[in-house]
């Protein structure tokens, strides 16, 4: 699952960071292994079953990761499938007032999608994204999902509009702190993977490679069995760092 440069994209920072203790344990196996094909089949077979606000939720957190990788994989139309799924889900839940701050967020991070699918609507919904975004930190200052939105939008928006690259790197640093306040929150927590993945890319964007490198270990130390980092971004980082 690669990341593309799109303007206020929000790609897979796929993400409840702060909702829930851990992530399933299905998608998470599916998600150290890349195994896109497993993560439809168990996100498709909890839509079934979610009958709950939390299981909504949970729900909503597997089909953004999966709308994240349909976007990169320029599989748009199954990408506007299940962003239409969910976003019926989020409208649901906004009607049950559940977690609003959630909601603010991913709603952020929905736009952001819709800007991969139709780049075309940047300039028309992408401030929609900020407002959403710092509507969610507003709600909660410990929403580590609404700072790591902000923190996409900040790296991802060109700079004549407003990027700000240090500042992004602020924000996502400021949700990783949060995630990491609670041990056991981030234990077998795909979430919380995924968080050091944005912050390892964005470190390879700035050319900072011995800081990648230093996140790079941090993250196998989580999980030495996460194939994305372990034989993609961590050889790739230390092929550029000089001896």
């Amino acid at each position: 699952m690669e990341r593309k440069k799109y303007i206020f994209i929000i790609l897979i920072s796929v993400l409840t960071l702060g909702s829930f203790a851990q992530s399933n344990p299905l998608i998470y196996q599916a998600y150290i292994r890349g195994d896109m094909a497993r993560w439809k089949i168990i996100t498709d077979s909890i839509e079934k079953t979610a009958r709950t606000n939390p299981e909504k939720l949970e729900l909503v957190n597997c089909q953004y990761g999966y709308i994240a990788w349909c976007i990169d994989r320029v599989k748009k139309k199954e990408a506007t499938t299940y962003l239409k799924k969910a976003q019926e889900l989020v409208r649901q839940l906004e009607e049950k007032k559940y977690k609003p701050d959630m909601i603010n967020a991913y709603k952020a991070a929905f736009i952001g999608f819709e800007i991969g699918i139709s780049t075309y609507k940047a300039p028309f919904i992408g401030p929609q994204s900020i407002s959403y975004a710092k509507n969610s930190v507003s709600m909660d200052a410990q929403n580590a999902f609404g700072y790591t939105q902000l923190g996409n939008i900040a790296f991802y928006t060109p700079k004549t509009f407003g990027g700000n690259k240090t500042e992004a790197m602020q924000y996502y640093l400021k949700a990783l702190r949060i995630m990491e306040r609670n041990p056991e929150n981030i234990k077998h927590n795909w979430n919380y993977l995924n968080l050091l993945v944005t912050i390892i890319e964005a470190y390879i964007e700035l050319d900072n490679y011995d800081t990648a490198a230093k996140y790079c270990i941090k993250t196998l130390k989580a999980e030495p069995d996460f194939d994305w980092v372990k034989n993609q971004l961590y050889p790739q980082v230390k092929k550029k760092i000089k001896p």
